[in-house]
């Protein structure tokens, strides 16, 4: 998905975006752990469960000649525009709309039978980001929304606006990190009872007010980060995306997963950790991968970027009961 925090939506400022905007984040750190050791030879299908623009698919794609790929992504607008630029890969892209934990369903729905690799890029996608109606920035006008699948009912403004501030405040703190969760939360609720909050500026505003607005990250980053997360229940997706992946991809098939949220790279740790005590896993980064410095360079929105990934190493017993 190329998908970013709210950290790293600053980069762009309000309208827009900066020249590096849709660059996928460490693609070709991506297509040498999925690659494996032999490029030319690896075949099977890979999947790309936040396909965004396409970028990491399309390296994927160019690298691995024998591969077929699946992109899923929930987003019927980022679909549309994924599609278009892998067109010229032909019958070896399947694009289909799929949450992370649609991810079986929809091997199934293709028939696939031999996954050789899965990547999960967690998070929203710059496309999502920079477009103001989606709702996701605090930096530009829009609907208070936030909804990547627009067929969830649950937008963050009926979060808002609906729960009460002891919840609010701990949404705050521990899917946002922000230590003032209970100041923004208090100032939230006294003045949603004056008017409901439906635009994005009138909350950022809000916020601001309460805590100040000094320092490099805007005050209401990670209140907005903590909001998406409810909206689209990442932790829960994230969750059913990696037990998805343990049970589709084939002896020495691999995983490779980009979190941008503390919390979710400790989650995914702790999954790679956990399936290599049970024999489940080869952990082959024991530290997060992190950008180049070339990168970092070229797409700062890079920086907080950390790629685990792990190598398959034994089959669990499947209902489906098929082989790989």
């Amino acid at each position: 998905m190329g998908g970013v925090d709210m950290e790293r939506r600053n980069e762009s400022g309000a309208g827009g975006a900066s020249r590096s905007v849709h660059e996928s984040v460490l693609a070709a750190e991506v297509v040498r752990f999925l690659g494996a050791e032999r490029p030319s030879e690896l075949e099977g299908w890979i999947v790309d469960g936040t396909l965004g623009a396409g970028g990491h698919s399309r390296a994927l794609l160019a690298a691995l000649p024998r591969v077929q790929l699946l992109g899923l992504d929930q987003d019927p607008e980022i679909l549309a525009h994924a599609r278009e630029g892998l067109a010229p890969f032909g019958r070896r892209v399947q694009v289909r709309r799929a949450r992370f934990s649609q991810l079986g369903s929809a091997l199934e729905a293709v028939g696939a039978r031999r996954v050789v690799g899965i990547l999960l890029d967690i998070g929203a996608s710059s496309l999502q980001l920079d477009s103001a109606s989606r709702g996701f920035s605090f930096l530009a006008d829009g609907p208070l929304d936030m909804r990547m699948d627009p067929e969830r009912e649950r937008t963050a403004a009926d979060i808002v606006n609906g729960w009460d501030e002891s919840d609010l405040a701990d949404l705050f703190f521990y899917e946002g990190g922000e230590t003032r969760s209970r100041k923004i939360a208090r100032a939230i609720v006294e003045s949603r009872r004056r008017a409901p909050f439906q635009r994005t500026l009138a909350l950022a505003d809000v916020i601001e007010h309460s805590v100040g607005g000094s320092g490099k990250t805007h005050a209401a980053t990670r209140v907005f980060q903590a909001l998406r997360r409810a909206v689209n229940e990442e932790g829960d997706e994230l969750l059913e995306g990696l037990a998805a992946a343990q049970e589709w991809l084939v002896d020495a098939g691999r995983l490779a997963v980009i979190s941008f949220h503390s919390g979710e790279d400790a989650e995914v740790k702790r999954f790679f950790a956990q399936g290599a005590s049970e024999g489940q896993w080869e952990v082959l980064t024991r530290k997060p991968v992190t950008a180049s410095r070339e990168e970092l360079a070229r797409n700062r929105r890079s920086r907080s970027a950390l790629l685990r990934v792990g190598a398959r190493t034994r089959r669990a017993p499947s209902v489906r009961g098929g082989g790989a």
